[in-house]
This record gives C-alpha cells, sequence and structure tokens, in this order.
C-alpha cells in the first residue's frame, strides 16, 4: 500500500514539474514588415483560414518562412501575408533568417535569405521582382457596369501576361477566392502595354441593392496559380 501512494506521489510531483516546465512565457517581440518592389507593396490574395486540420491543412496564401537560428531541430514558423502585402509575427527574441516559399508568389523566386536579430518590436520589407505591377488604377460605374483602367508596368520578361481581372466583393477582401463577380481582360486583347487597360463586370443581382461594394483588379501571369493584385476600392453604389 505504502508503495503505492509513494508511486503515485512520484508521479504527480513529475506531473507538476513537467507543467511547470512547458509553462514559457509568450513571446513579446512583433517583427512586421511588407512585400515590396522599390518601395511599393504588392497586393495579394486574403489568406484562407482552414480550422479543420483533416482537410488539406491549417491555411493557405503567401507565406513567409522565419526559421531561428541556433536549434538543433529546427521548424519553420509561417507567416501569410495579408491581402494589402503586409506580414507581422510574435517572436522570441533571438537571431531569424526569413525568406519565401518558391512558386508561392506572382514573382521571381527569392533564392536568398535575409538574416535579422530580433530584439524587442522591428520592422522588415521583404524586396521581390514582380513580373508585372497594375498603376494608376481608376473604377467608373456605368449603369450595371463598372469598368476598371489602369496601366501594366512590365518588370520581368521571363513570364507572359495571360490577362488582366476585375473582381467584385461585399467586403474589403476581394481576389479570385473571395468574389461575387468577375471580368476578364485576355492578354491577347491588349495590343500595347504602354497604353492604359480596361476590364469590365456587370454588377451582380446580389449587390444591386448594396449601398457599396469592393472592386479589385489583378494580374494573371501564364503558368502561375497566385496573381498581382491592387489595392481594393470602395464604390458607392447609392
Amino acid at each position: 500500500m505504502k508503495n503505492n501512494i509513494l508511486i503515485a506521489l512520484i508521479t504527480l510531483v513529475s506531473i507538476l514539474a513537467g507543467c511547470k516546465k512547458d509553462n514559457y512565457d509568450p513571446p513579446t517581440s512583433i517583427l512586421k514588415g511588407r512585400i515590396v518592389y522599390q518601395d511599393q507593396a504588392i497586393g495579394v490574395r486574403t489568406p484562407t483560414i482552414n480550422l479543420n486540420y483533416n482537410v488539406g491543412g491549417r491555411s493557405s496564401g503567401i507565406e513567409v518562412e522565419i526559421w531561428q537560428y541556433g536549434y538543433q531541430l529546427r521548424t519553420k514558423i509561417p507567416q501569410f501575408v495579408a491581402y494589402d502585402g503586409t506580414w507581422s509575427a510574435a517572436l522570441f527574441d533571438g537571431d531569424y533568417k526569413i525568406t519565401l516559399v518558391k512558386g508561392n508568389g506572382p514573382w521571381v523566386d527569392m533564392t536568398d535569405t535575409i538574416s535579422v536579430s530580433v530584439r524587442g518590436n522591428g520592422t522588415l520589407d521583404i524586396p521581390v521582382v514582380p513580373f508585372y505591377l497594375i498603376k494608376n488604377e481608376t473604377f467608373q460605374k456605368t449603369g450595371t457596369t463598372i469598368t476598371a483602367t489602369f496601366n501594366v508596368q512590365t518588370v520581368n520578361t521571363t513570364k507572359a501576361l495571360e490577362s488582366v481581372r476585375i473582381y467584385l466583393n461585399k467586403t474589403i477582401h476581394v481576389d479570385q477566392n473571395n468574389q461575387m463577380a468577375t471580368g476578364t481582360t485576355l492578354a491577347s486583347a491588349i495590343p500595347d502595354l504602354s497604353q492604359p487597360v480596361t476590364v469590365s463586370v456587370t454588377i451582380p443581382a446580389s449587390l444591386a441593392n448594396a449601398d457599396y461594394l469592393f472592386a479589385r483588379v489583378g494580374i494573371k501571369i501564364a503558368g502561375m496559380a497566385e496573381l498581382c493584385y491592387a489595392l481594393p476600392q470602395r464604390i458607392d453604389l447609392k
């Protein structure tokens, strides 16, 4: 009986010691920044959050990989980029390297890593080379049609332009995965990229009685899943 009591006490002490060991304070340093080209943030789609671990993973989107130096069993700390090209991570103070997942964005693959020392809050922009950028976008509502006019800046010619697109949604999160209507202009219908480009979409019945909606234009690059976007703009309907 005494042996059973002793074993129970030892087990309880071990459990409490393990709980105390695992009870670390959470990280308090915030590292934040943008994905940029020549100091212009590059818009991307809103990340998809999936809390069901049995369905294809937890999240998807443009991913920043953060790795901490000094650990034998290193694992990456993934952070997903917001629609406006910004990202942030709560980290312990220490030395990290940062990179972008290859084939995961509308830009040339990042081959180098960025080293950063985190000691309190900090800011770090991640430079990339996009294939195309959207400039000077404007939106015009005519009846039930919304037309976007903008310039396409060619930055890297190793991949061809496939199309330009316009998306509508009732929230600011509007892109290829979050939209209630879309319109497309194929690259074959754009004879001269030095001139303004237009693309139009019809306002769907589901948004016709709304006070406003959000519109956004994106560039589809041949052979790439992710689009490059301008920022969403609110359009008043009444």
